[in-house]
């Protein structure tokens, strides 16, 4: 009889969930998956969210595949000495490789007066500001990347008085025509922007810029920064200056072959990958496939992924499709106005129904674009 593997993936977003479904490969291997939350978090619709266009969770009944143990709980720790991961609730479950997947999380606003957007439940809490306000009172969003660019439109095409304030320029990852197409759609709905302002203080009913300028926010959303969870570093493992863990190009941590990583919280070779689902789904599958390399006494693979571009929603009716080299860096060709819409939509649909749902009905069959092994970038 065979002997049987534990692995526990902590993190049930779009890389761990996806990861657990393609562990399922080997019929060898007991997989838990632990999340602090009963259901799945499409986190790219939280600004859906929070203007009431849409919903956001998604039962793990519907995502995870057979023999798969879902628990509810959050990881304080991973106890690498003994192979156990401890849970808040005081409970440990043993292990002997584990997937970590925490994702990410934005930065702590600058005021008590500021509200996050970058998870679920500061969302909710948002949304729930949000409609307590009359519907001319205006609203501040700082942050000019795709998640303030999407909330600002999302809550602009509700009717919204919306005011953006962007730190550098608007969308800086968009080509010039890019940022051109979102900046006049921003316009034509009323979306006051103002480029390269700072805000340094927050207030109930105002926020105030550099150079003292004092403008009313009876709300203000902070979209800016970029944080994950602390879990790495307080087990001991070596993270980057973000506390994202540092692995090799296989995605295993660079302390332990025991911890391999996947998603936003990981560093490979200290070089991070940008945020995104495009990523979050190769991550996954590479960590996984790790793992079974490991399992079955073979040579992991080195992470490989080539980009394509970025998808951002303005409002229901508009979007844009950037298109990238595969070094991601943005080419003046884009698809825009509705047919970005759809594209942007098809693309949210796409990483739940292609990927994580594929996976879980047929384990390893997921492919992605690739580009050669990233070189000179394996910690020496």
């Amino acid at each position: 009889m065979s002997e049987q593997h534990k692995v526990v993936v902590i993190g049930g977003g779009y890389a761990g969930t996806l990861a657990a479904n393609r562990l399922r490969m080997r019929v060898d291997l007991d997989v838990t998956l632990v999340n602090p939350r009963p259901k799945f978090v499409e986190r790219i619709r939280l600004h859906q969210l929070v203007a009431r266009t849409g919903d956001v969770t998604i039962d793990y009944g519907t995502l995870l595949g057979d023999g798969i143990e879902l628990v509810v709980d959050s990881v304080t720790r991973i106890d690498t000495a003994a192979r156990t991961v401890e849970l808040a609730s005081g409970a440990a479950l043993d292990y002997d490789y584990v997937i970590y997947a925490v994702g990410s999380t934005g930065a702590t606003p600058v005021d008590e007066f500021a509200y996050g957007i970058a998870e679920y439940e500061s969302a909710e809490r948002l949304r729930a500001q949000l409609d307590e306000l009359p519907m001319d009172a205006p609203v501040t969003v700082v942050g000019g990347g795709f998640t303030g660019i999407e909330t600002a439109a999302e809550l602009a095409e509700r009717g919204r008085s919306v005011t953006l304030v962007c730190s550098s320029s608007l969308a800086p990852t968009l080509s010039t025509k890019g940022r051109r197409y979102v900046a006049n759609w921003l316009a034509d709905h009323d979306v006051a922007v103002l480029e390269h302002r700072t805000v340094t203080k927050v207030r109930a009913d105002a926020v105030v810029l550099d150079g003292e300028t004092v403008r009313p926010s009876a709300l203000t959303i902070w979209t800016t920064g970029f944080g994950v969870p602390k879990l790495a570093a307080a087990s001991g493992l070596q993270t980057d200056a973000v506390g994202r863990l540092i692995t090799d190009e296989t995605l295993t941590s660079v302390d332990d072959d025991r911890i391999v990583a996947a998603g936003d919280a990981v560093a490979p070779s200290g070089r991070p990958l940008r945020m995104s689902t495009y990523a979050a789904g190769p991550l996954g599958a590479q960590a996984a496939d790790t793992v079974l390399s490991r399992i079955a006494g073979t040579e992991p693979t080195l992470l490989e992924l080539r980009f394509s571009g970025a998808c951002v929603s303005l409002g229901r009716d508009a979007g844009i499709r950037q298109l990238a080299r595969k070094d991601d860096t943005a080419v003046n060709l884009y698809i825009s106005g509705r047919l970005g819409a759809r594209v942007k939509e098809k693309t949210c649909r796409f990483v739940i129904d292609s990927r994580i749902r594929r996976e879980a009905r047929a384990p390893g069959t997921m492919t992605w674009p690739k580009a050669g092994p990233r070189t000179n970038l394996l910690p020496q």
